[in-house]
């Protein structure tokens, strides 16, 4: 059965005969009634919303073309975990505000209100806008969608707008996680002389889908690039928060993590690794582990991990600041 909270909602709504507020409760309900796995009930309740008693669609929940939407998007098995993330405390504590009003939503609507779901994140790339993104997917245990835009900005007029609307018609009908990447790309601002008429088009579009999309949809968007976001879209999310490149003490934090995951000893400081990589993202520190561990599976963990990482980190010197490698340790040790 449906929460009572959200019964009394449907009630009111179809009394005061508000379209909109009734499709809002009703999905509600058949997405609650999803993650509880009665899917038998859904389904009665989605084909209950998309005809009336004589078979004519009046309030459909989902348009004839939303399952189109399905080939804009790529569906990602999220399996990085909140815990494993180097945060700020105020984006943690932010991001576990967001997940846990997202899984007590029903307290919220009983008390008139929404959990919130709509995130910014900002900053350059590489370190863990998308890996963020992923680990509040599989937090809420729900799908993680990415928006393809190979796949949906087309050439011809209003094609853009139009694709859009159906990922959006899409994701409304199941809880799930919506990632933009390079949200700039169609986010941008309208008052820009050098851009089209058509990316203001899609942006007006966007907005307008933004503020429709029920509460258990969860959209995170992430640009490298936020001074070219439209002031009006800014607006749309309810959080923004920073994800800025790692000092010394999150690199430290972060290969501290990764020399404990060993079941070997060394002798090499998560703090020496840090320094002698200098300046480097997040995805770069991560692909650094990647390579230590490659080289430890090949030698069959015959070679010391010490060595193994002091190998590696003399590669990496090299490839990562080949120029002023040394300028750029300075910069770490000084911080």
């Amino acid at each position: 059965m449906a929460r009572g909270d959200l019964l009394i909602s449907l009630v009111r709504a179809s009394v005061a005969g508000d379209k909109n507020a009734v499709r809002s409760a009703v999905e509600t309900i058949i997405a609650d009634e999803k993650n509880k796995q009665h899917m038998i009930m859904a389904d009665r309740l989605t084909r209950a919303m998309q005809a009336n008693g004589n078979g004519i669609n009046r309030h459909p929940l989902v348009s004839e073309n939303s399952h189109k939407g399905r080939e804009f998007i790529a569906e990602i098995t999220p399996r990085r975990e909140l815990c494993d993330m180097v945060l700020s405390e105020t984006c943690r504590v932010a991001v576990s505000q967001l997940i846990e009003e997202q899984r007590r939503s029903s307290l919220l609507h009983a008390h008139n209100l929404n959990p919130r779901h709509r995130l910014l994140l900002v900053g350059p790339p590489g370190n863990g806008k998308t890996s963020l993104a992923e680990s509040i997917a599989e937090s809420l245990v729900v799908p993680f969608f990415v928006v393809r835009y190979d796949a949906m900005i087309g050439s011809y007029l209003g094609e853009t707008a139009s694709r859009l609307k159906r990922v959006f018609e899409y994701v409304r009908t199941t809880p799930c996680v919506l990632f933009f990447d390079e949200f700039d790309a169609i986010g941008k601002e309208r008052g820009d002389i050098h851009e089209t008429g058509e990316i203001k088009r899609v942006v007006t579009s966007l907005l307008m889908q933004v503020d429709d999309l029920p509460s258990y949809t969860v959209v995170i968007a992430a640009t490298n690039h936020s001074e070219l976001l439209d002031r009006a879209v800014w607006r749309r999310f309810q959080l923004r928060l920073e994800l800025p490149a790692p000092g010394k003490k999150e690199l430290t934090e972060y290969f501290n993590r990764f020399l404990t995951s060993f079941d070997q000893n060394t002798s090499t400081k998560a703090s020496y690794i840090s320094r002698r990589l200098g300046a480097i993202s997040y995805a770069e520190a991560e692909e650094f582990i990647l390579d230590v561990r490659r080289r430890d599976v090949m030698t069959m963990k015959e070679i010391p991990l010490k060595k193994t990482i002091e190998e590696q980190l003399k590669f990496w010197q090299k490839r990562v600041h080949p120029i002023h490698s040394h300028d750029a340790e300075q910069s770490l040790s000084d911080g």
